[in-house]
């Protein structure tokens, strides 16, 4: 992706956040310039703030996402946070491909704005898809999901997704963005992802323009 479409599209992120009255760290908000020097802390460990990918596809609008992580746990440097959450924005038919963790529990939750769709399979000892139905929690209630089904969460509406659940989201055509969150166990985007059709999860980046705002994978570079 070229550095400039990076840019337009979290200025965009800023401003439908404060359309939908979310607010983010006063972090969220510096220049390139105000993380230097700043290597060891907890942010730049950790790789909490802006992320932005269209894995490889060279279409963000269709296969995408942009989301923010406010905090997380790193078991490999010995933190003793064992969670994260992150909130994201899904655009209407913008898909998050097929993919699984092995270690990650997480709730995703529609935090407001249109329908976020969630398609599912199961996961066998190949980490094929199963041919088995599914059991998930939709806020704590159980619901069966055949195989490759579909659940769409309202604003207000949350599923748990555990370890081995493949599963791929987007927007609801017709409702609108959704602001969505996810609160989950430690993340680990270098080594908790499976995709279905492999494909890397951060993208190459063509710098045309200087960075507004540091991404989680620009830190080593810059700070």
């Amino acid at each position: 992706m070229k550095r400039s479409e990076i840019n337009a599209h979290i200025r965009d992120a800023e401003r439908f956040f404060e359309t939908m009255h979310f607010k983010l760290p006063v972090w969220a908000s510096w220049g390139p310039e105000k993380w230097k020097g700043k290597g060891d802390v907890e942010v730049v460990r950790n790789k909490l703030g802006w992320d932005l990918t269209d894995y490889a596809t060279g279409d963000f609008e269709k296969v995408g996402l942009i989301l923010f992580t406010i905090r997380n746990g790193n078991l490999a440097a010995g933190d003793p946070k064992l969670y994260a959450e992150k909130i994201m924005i899904v655009g209407e038919d913008q898909v998050c491909p097929m993919h699984f963790h092995w270690k990650k529990r997480e709730d995703i939750i529609n935090r407001g704005g249109g329908e976020l769709v969630i398609e599912l399979h199961g996961s066998n000892a190949n980490e094929e898809f199963s041919n088995e139905p599914l059991v998930v929690h939709i806020d704590g209630l159980p619901r069966t999901v055949p195989p490759g089904g579909a659940v769409i969460l309202a604003p207000g509406e949350s599923i748990c997704l555990e370890p081995g659940m493949y599963h791929r989201f987007y927007g609801q055509a017709g409702k609108g963005r959704v602001l969505t969150g996810e609160v989950s166990s430690v993340n680990d985007d270098d080594a908790d992802n499976r995709f279905y059709e492999p494909m890397p999860r951060f993208p190459a980046i063509i710098e045309d323009e200087p960075p507004y705002r540091l991404l989680v994978n620009d830190y080593p570079a810059f700070v």
